[in-house]
């Protein structure tokens, strides 16, 4: 897998995550524990990302 292959797909993951969270965030049964490790691995990827740009 190239470079730019790979942040194009760490970019969904990361899209895929954000949507995660707001759908947990407004879902009355999402607890805490769950949004904060969605947002947890929407850091890391989000990390990888500025990593690999670098």
């Amino acid at each position: 897998m190239s470079l730019s292959s790979h942040l194009v797909e760490l970019k969904r993951k990361h899209e895929h995550l954000s949507t995660e969270v707001e759908h947990a965030q407004r879902a009355p049964g999402s607890s805490d524990q769950e949004i904060a490790l969605l947002k947890k691995q929407k850091l890391k990827i989000k990390e990888e990302i500025s990593r690999l740009s670098a």
